[in-house]
């Protein structure tokens, strides 16, 4: 795979890697892989809890009665 970069994000990337000590190439890789996980931005991460007085998960459950019975999944 070839991939072109501006020079200043080239650069970036080749003193973020050296930095790490890995090759450019590893480190272009992990970043790639870093990216496409299927998992929530380190903001939201962050931002959790961050309004106190936000109800709690009872609170918002709170009159909505029994769950409804389900079918198990095969």
């Amino acid at each position: 795979m070839t991939i072109y970069l501006p020079d200043d994000i080239e650069t970036r990337a080749r003193d973020a890697a050296k930095s790490k000590g890995e090759s450019v190439s590893r480190w272009v890789a992990d970043q790639v892989v870093r990216s496409l996980a299927e998992t929530w931005p380190q903001s939201v991460l962050d931002a959790a809890g961050a309004v106190p007085d936000f109800p709690s998960l009872d609170e918002l459950r709170r009159g909505y009665g029994e769950d409804a019975a389900r079918e198990a999944i095969a």
